[in-house]
């Protein structure tokens, strides 16, 4: 990482001023990452997952092509996520051991960092906007189990009944689990933890991630998926990140607080450079992959460890990334400078999405 960031910041000379652009925005959205089988995706199956991931990517976009804020984009594209259950969060979550589904969010803005998670709840339909409800509500960030519901019921949640939320899929992956001693990988295959990243017509940053955790998850496990810095980080000065990927991994390598960690410091390598006098942006030389260099440099420690899945991001420059060391990730993208597609497999996006200088 310390040679990566070495190099950015050599590259990160003084450029001519850029012409007046128009604003940019960008939304990339993930549905899980893992061991992923092209022969086993039948077409109907791939038809109805890229359909979701097409609504989902569809209902942010829209928000920030009209000019609406990155975190508004986020929820929008997180619930469609989450109420399909084709997604490993909200109906169609896996269950616990005991049975049950338990759910985890967080959410970031990257404008304050301000922050909002709930973990182990099992009566809300759409825990990211409970997610939010905790940032924007209370003085806490992190909410978990019982006290999470109760704060949920005292703002106006609908209580959600715990049969909404089961699958007949999910359930017979834990009677499999059970019957034949596998564990959560051997069962699951990907980890359909749900996210989205954004940047907004006003430079805002924004990040979300939603999940029910890992087939057959006991004594109150809980992952990355709603523990800032894991699993979800944003800041404005850097990127957005949201993670997918075998938890325990991602918590010790830090991975969404990482990324950003280093894109910062590059950032500000590039400006103690460049002085005092000059702006920022025009320092990223047009069309090189720093943020994509740092974001797989970051997976691959993930990998260094035993650990896989996968990350997207959002840069302030408009970029949308994926980044993951599996087979496959189901994602989707769409900037203003042109770009929309959704992927399952590896290999299937298109060679760039940086956007035009």
């Amino acid at each position: 990482m310390k040679k990566l960031l070495a190099l950015v910041a050599l590259t990160l000379i003084s450029q001519p001023a850029l012409a007046e652009e128009a604003p940019k925005w960008s939304l990339a959205i993930h549905g899980g990452a893992g061991t992923l089988d092209p022969k086993a995706m039948t077409p109907e199956k791939r038809a109805a997952y890229e359909a979701d991931l097409q609504r989902a990517l569809d209902a942010g976009s829209k928000i920030l092509a009209e000019g609406g804020a990155a975190m508004d984009a986020i929820k929008a594209a997180i619930v469609i996520m989450e109420d399909s259950p084709l997604f490993n969060a909200g109906k169609g979550a896996v269950f616990t051991w005991d049975g049950t589904n338990e759910l985890d969010a967080s959410i970031m803005d990257g404008r304050d960092r301000s922050a909002g998670a709930v973990a182990g709840v099992k009566t809300v339909r759409n825990p990211i906007l409970l997610a939010d409800t905790v940032r924007t509500q209370s003085e806490h960030v992190f909410l978990v189990g019982k006290g999470a519901e109760d704060f949920a019921v005292s703002k106006g949640f609908a209580v959600t009944p715990p049969e909404y939320f089961a699958t007949e899929a999910r359930r017979e992956a834990l009677e499999r689990l059970k019957a034949e001693k596998l564990s959560a990988l051997d069962v699951d295959h990907k980890f359909g933890t749900v996210g989205a990243v954004a940047l907004d017509q006003s430079g805002n940053m924004a990040a979300g991630t939603s999940t029910g955790g890992m087939t057959g998850k006991r004594w109150g496990r809980v992952g990355d998926a709603p523990m800032i810095g894991a699993g979800t980080y944003a800041d404005n000065r850097a990127c957005a990140v949201s993670a997918t990927g075998w938890g325990e991994f991602f918590i010790r390598v830090g991975v969404a607080h990482e990324i950003c960690a280093a894109l910062r410091a590059a950032r500000f390598q590039a400006a103690t450079i460049a002085g005092p006098d000059a702006e920022l942006h025009d320092q990223w030389l047009p069309g090189e992959n720093y943020a994509q260099e740092v974001a797989d440099t970051v997976m691959e420690d993930v990998a260094k460890l035993g650990g896989d899945g996968g990350v997207i991001l959002v840069t302030p420059e408009g970029e949308a990334i994926f980044s993951f060391n599996t087979t496959g990730m189901y994602r989707g993208r769409a900037t203003s400078a042109g770009v929309r597609e959704v992927a399952i497999f590896g290999g299937e996006e298109k060679a760039s999405a940086t956007p035009d200088h």
